[in-house]
């Protein structure tokens, strides 16, 4: 069960980590010469996502680009949150029956 935890703790981590990068990319979209950043997301081996922080390769803004991608992080954050949430229900539920 301790797995399951950490794979969902470490997709809240990531899809933070891309909420950030979108809200500084979204604040600098006016900023002359402004590179956006990327989040690149890798699967480790043991469990969960890693990512990574980079600069896009074209300068300027992509407004449209930023939005989707913090509407589909905070999905993702909502969804690993929810599965800490029932992870830590059937814990409950289980040490309630073997009590």
């Amino acid at each position: 069960m301790n797995a399951i935890s950490s794979i969902a703790v470490s997709g809240v981590q990531a899809a933070s980590t891309r909420l950030d990068v979108a809200a500084n990319n979204i604040a600098n979209a006016q900023t002359p010469g402004f590179q956006r950043q990327t989040v690149h997301q890798a699967s480790q081996e043991t469990a969960g996502v890693v990512t990574s922080v980079g600069k896009s390769e074209e300068i300027g803004p992509d407004l449209a680009a930023d939005l989707v991608e913090q509407m589909s992080a905070s999905y993702a954050y909502k969804a690993n949150l929810r599965t800490i949430h029932t992870q830590e229900q059937m814990m409950g539920s289980l040490l309630d029956v073997k009590a």
